[in-house]
C-alpha cells in the first residue's frame, strides 16, 4: 500500500505516504514548516554541511518515494518518524524548538516509566480520555490490553516468537470470536492504519477480551507447545467467544460486529487531535531511544 495524505502543521502542508507499513514525510514540505526560507533544497544542503553526523547517516535516513502530486506522481525526498526527529534536531529554528522541548521531557517521562510502569499505564489512560472516550470504554480497553499482554507472553514461551505468527493466531481467535480476521473487520469499518480496538464497541471489545482470556487459560491447561497447537487453542478459545456472541445476538436480535466506529469520527483532523497523536508518535521514538541508552 503506498497512499499519499495531507498532514498540518502550523497552516503548512505536510505531505506524507504509507511505505513498508509506516508513515513516511516529504522532507523538503518537513523543512518548509519549520524554515523561513522558500529554497527548502539549498537549506537541507547547507544542513547536511554544518551537521557531520546527519550527513554521514543520511543515506540510512532517507528514501526516495513516489509522491501523488498535482502533475502526477514524482520522486521525492522522504523520511520516516525516527528520521524526521533527527533531522528536526539539526533545523536551528524557533519553531523547532518546541519539539525540542517535547522530546526531552518525553525522554524523561520514559526514564520515568522505566522505574515505575504504572506511569505508562496512567498516560495511555489519560490519551484516550483526551480523544473522547468514555471511562467505562477505557476500562474496557486497558483490561483488553492486559489481557492482550498475558496472551502474548504465553505464545512467547511456547514456541511463537515472531510478529507474523502472533497475527496467525489472533486471526483465528478473531475468526473463531467474529467470523473475520483483523483484516477484514478493519474493511468493514472502512479503516487502514487506525488500531482496530481502538474503534470498537463495548460489547466488540468485551468478545475480544473473552475470546483471548479464554486462549490463554486452554493454552496454560493444556501446557501447549508449538505453533500448530496454539493454532488450535486459539480456534478453541475463540469459539468460546463466538458461541457467547451468537447467544447474545440471537436473545437481543442485534448484530454484535458492526460497521460503525466507536467514536463518531474516529479520525478528526482537529488541533488536539493532531497534537497528541504526534506527541504519542514522539513517545514512542524516545522510547526506543531510552530503551538503547539503558541497554
Amino acid at each position: 500500500m503506498n497512499t499519499t495524505k495531507l498532514a498540518v502543521f502550523q497552516k503548512k502542508e505536510i505531505r506524507k505516504t504509507i511505505h513498508n507499513n509506516e508513515w513516511w514525510f516529504v522532507i523538503e514540505d518537513v523543512v518548509l514548516g519549520l524554515i523561513d526560507s522558500k529554497d527548502p533544497k539549498q537549506y537541507i544542503q547547507r544542513m547536511k554541511s554544518r551537521d557531520a553526523e546527519l550527513k554521514k547517516g543520511w543515506v540510512q535516513i532517507v528514501h526516495t518515494l513516489e509522491i501523488a502530486t498535482t502533475g502526477g506522481k514524482q520522486k521525492m525526498l522522504c523520511a520516516n518518524t525516527e528520521g524526521i526527529f533527527r533531522i528536526i534536531q539539526s533545523i536551528p529554528s524557533p519553531k523547532a524548538e518546541p519539539f525540542k522541548r517535547w522530546l526531552a521531557k518525553v525522554g524523561y517521562e520514559r526514564v520515568q516509566e522505566i522505574e515505575d510502569p504504572e506511569l505508562a499505564t496512567k498516560r495511555t489512560r489519560a490519551l484516550f480520555k483526551a480523544k473522547g472516550y468514555s471511562d467505562d470504554w477505557v476500562e474496557k480497553r486497558m483490561r483488553g490490553i492486559a489481557i492482550r499482554e498475558e496472551l502474548t507472553d504465553e505464545w512467547k514461551n511456547r514456541g511463537a516468537r515472531k510478529q507474523k505468527e502472533y497475527a496467525i493466531l489472533t486471526a483465528e481467535i478473531s475468526k473463531a470470536t467474529f467470523g473475520m480476521t483483523p483484516s477484514e473487520y478493519k474493511n468493514l469499518k472502512k479503516l487502514k492504519r487506525e488500531n482496530l480496538r481502538d474503534h470498537m464497541t463495548d460489547l466488540e471489545l468485551i468478545f475480544s477480551m473473552l475470546g483471548e482470556r479464554a486462549t490463554t487459560e486452554i493454552t496454560q491447561t493444556k501446557d501447549t507447545k508449538g505453533l500448530k497447537n496454539l493454532q488450535g487453542d486459539a480456534m478453541e478459545g475463540g469459539k468460546i467467544a463466538g458461541d457467547a456472541k451468537v447467544a447474545l445476538e440471537v436473545k437481543t436480535g442485534k448484530k454484535v460486529s458492526s460497521a460503525n466506529n466507536y467514536l463518531e469520527s474516529p479520525d478528526v483532523g482537529t488541533f488536539v487531535n493532531f497534537f497528541l497523536a504526534y506527541c504519542h508518535t514522539i513517545w514512542e521514538f524516545m522510547s526506543k531511544v531510552i530503551n538503547r541508552i539503558v541497554i
